[in-house]
């Protein structure tokens, strides 16, 4: 549902929680979740509070997607795998549709006219590896069990988490692992603390302590996280 207050345009959507969250979306539309029992004139006055916060972020936001980069598929060109750059051979009569080998992706030319589809699968396989591994090593850290996991095209979210199902971006996986471990993390306590609250980051500091520089990076850098 789509909601005005003033020149703050936002999506609007309210649930059995206990606070109010506002967030900035990379695509950098407005989207605000709120608890049932906040009527509209309460969340505009959280709104008019926020408002140079939600400017700010909007602009750096602006900023940030001015650096995108843009890739073709042509030889050469890098793309990345866990925080590296490889760059793309096409060949023939390749065994994998696409595959890394060296420091290279391997696409087969049969596949040059649908590209992306098999980068999105090559992704989605390796992930789904990592993401077991990853989540039986951190679940035991943070003391939740999750039910599943599974990697999709989640829009303008890296990942989200709901009655104990995870959902995480495929895109993460062209970042490094410890970005990958960091978005873990954070949906992980999300399991336990359902806002972000003090006590949400706490938690996540209790497990990484370095989250706030992983946090940034992401920030600063997940606009290139693109193909």
């Amino acid at each position: 549902m789509l909601n005005k207050y003033k020149d703050i345009e936002y999506s609007f959507k309210t649930s059995n929680r206990k606070t109010l969250s506002i967030y900035i979306e990379r695509n950098q539309k407005i989207s605000v979740l709120a608890p049932d029992f906040l009527n509209q004139k309460d969340i505009d006055k959280i709104l008019e509070l926020k408002r140079y916060w939600i400017y700010k972020s909007l602009a750096e936001l602006k900023d940030l997607n001015k650096s995108k980069v843009k890739r073709t598929v042509l030889d050469g060109e890098g793309f990345l795998y866990l925080g590296k750059n490889y760059k793309l051979k096409i060949k023939q009569n390749l065994k994998e549709p696409l595959s890394v080998e060296g420091s290279y992706f391997l696409l087969d030319i049969r596949n040059i006219k649908n590209p992306k589809k098999y980068f999105i699968n090559f992704y989605k396989m390796e992930g789904n590896l990592i993401l077991k591994r990853r989540i039986e090593y951190f679940k035991k850290k943070i003391g939740v069990t999750p039910k599943s996991f599974n990697i999709m095209n989640l829009q303008n979210r890296w990942a989200s988490s709901n009655k104990k199902n995870l959902k995480f971006h495929w895109k993460i996986f062209m970042a490094p692992q410890s970005i990958i471990d960091y978005i873990i993390v954070h949906e992980l306590v999300h399991l336990k603390v359902p806002n972000h609250s003090k006590e949400f980051w706490e938690l996540v500091e209790s497990i990484m302590p370095d989250f706030y520089d992983r946090k940034n990076w992401l920030k600063y850098n997940g606009a290139n996280l693109e193909i």
